[in-house]
């Protein structure tokens, strides 16, 4: 899965995976992993997601990440917002109020930029990722936010041999492979989905079980 295949997604306006609303599990259950106001919250692979406005109304500051600068100028453009922008060696940095936005590549941030986040909400990336992708990311980029950060992870989890992903299927026994040596792991919700979302059904899907994963760093 390589980054031109989200770029001609965005071209094409092929952004099926783009909520057009909050994702409720988001606010269901953040308020009670207990994140400090204020905090920076990475938000990877962010898209224009609107769970970044939400999340910047709660009072915190926000850090997205993401490949597409047709993602980018969107999500602002239809905010309302005037971002001032600015390079690095990260790429492209896009600030409007509480929300910044780097469009580049999430595995080339910094372990100093990564370390000014105490929070994470994670909706799309992890099951964004093939197999062979997923240690390494959740290695590079958990691994180095700050000190007892807090966060979610969303996954979906299905019988990956009906279908090709993304989104892929990520099991709960990854979950712990992935985040259990830097991070202490709660199951938050789980429940079976597939009679909300018929396009998988079509695709020949018996189950498609959403979960959402609490995390706290252990350093």
């Amino acid at each position: 899965m390589d980054a031109e295949f989200w770029l001609k997604r965005w071209q094409e306006g092929a952004t099926g995976f783009h909520m057009n609303r909050v994702t409720p599990l988001l606010t269901k259950h953040w308020p009670a992993l207990g994140l400090g106001a204020g905090a920076r919250v990475f938000v990877p692979l962010c898209g224009k997601s609107l769970d970044m406005v939400w999340l910047a109304a709660q009072g915190y500051k926000v850090l997205g990440v993401e490949l597409s600068s047709i993602a980018v100028q969107q999500f602002f453009q239809e905010q309302a917002l005037e971002p001032v922008e600015h390079d690095s060696a990260l790429g492209r940095h896009y600030v409007a109020g509480q929300i910044e936005i780097i469009c580049g590549d999430v595995f080339q941030l910094d372990k100093a930029t990564l370390a000014t986040c105490s929070g994470v909400f994670d909706r799309g990336a992890l099951v964004a990722l093939p197999p062979a992708m997923r240690a390494d990311y959740a290695q590079h980029l958990y691994a180095n936010l700050a000190h007892n950060y807090r966060g979610m992870v969303l996954t979906l989890e299905y019988d990956q041999s009906a279908m090709d992903g993304p989104p892929f299927s990520v099991p709960a026994s990854e979950i712990h492979t992935l985040f259990n040596t830097h991070a202490h792991i709660r199951l938050l919700d789980s429940m079976d989905i597939l009679e909300k979302e018929p396009k998988f059904a079509e695709r020949g899907l018996k189950a498609l079980v959403s979960s959402a994963w609490g995390l706290e760093g252990k350093r």
